[in-house]
């Protein structure tokens, strides 16, 4: 079985658990930082898979290491440890928060901008993009990106929204280039 499948099926059991207990922005909030620290720190990683470490010592350093998390997120990765599946820690988390958002009827998006979107920017572009893909609002990440020269561009799972300035010239050199064949 594959790990995406596997990681889908340990994010569902526990979104499950968390919508019982009404713990869904908790847990997420929880796993969100579990995945920063799997995706910094990859010698952490390296720890909790090397074959000479026992499974007890790799459930200590994991319980010391998120020691301050619900119970719910540390017996999930506990469970993880303990059936040799750490490694799909990430995947699990980008899991979970997909299905919190669907729950929320929310979605992600990147907003690449010339400079720091303000929080009005941003509550904008979630307004006007979160109508285009069919959800109540986006969680918008922002990305400082120079060469728009400016402008925004957004991307909503698959789809680019480009409204960039560099994107703009790229059009019409398109254009030019395709009216003068």
């Amino acid at each position: 079985m594959s790990n995406q499948v596997v990681a889908k099926r340990y994010a569902l059991a526990l979104f499950e658990l968390a919508k019982e207990q009404n713990k869904i922005d908790a847990i997420e909030a929880e796993l969100l930082v579990v995945k920063e620290v799997m995706e910094n720190n990859p010698k952490f990683l390296e720890v909790l898979t090397h074959p000479k470490l026992s499974p007890a010592q790799k459930k200590v350093l994991v319980g010391d290491a998120f020691s301050t998390l619900l119970p719910e997120v540390q017996n999930t990765l506990f469970l993880l440890l303990e059936r040799n599946r750490i490694t799909i820690t990430v995947e699990m988390v980008q899991h979970y928060v997909e299905l919190a958002n669907e729950a929320r009827n929310m979605a992600e998006a990147t907003a690449y901008s010339v400079k720091p979107l303000t929080d009005d920017e941003k509550a904008a572009l979630s307004s006007t993009f979160s109508k285009k893909v069919g959800k109540q609002s986006l969680r918008i990440t922002n990305v400082i990106d120079p060469s728009l020269l400016g402008g925004v561009k957004i991307r909503i799972g698959n789809r680019i929204y480009d409204g960039s300035l560099n994107g703009k010239l790229e059009r019409i050199q398109r254009e030019l280039v395709f009216n003068k064949a």
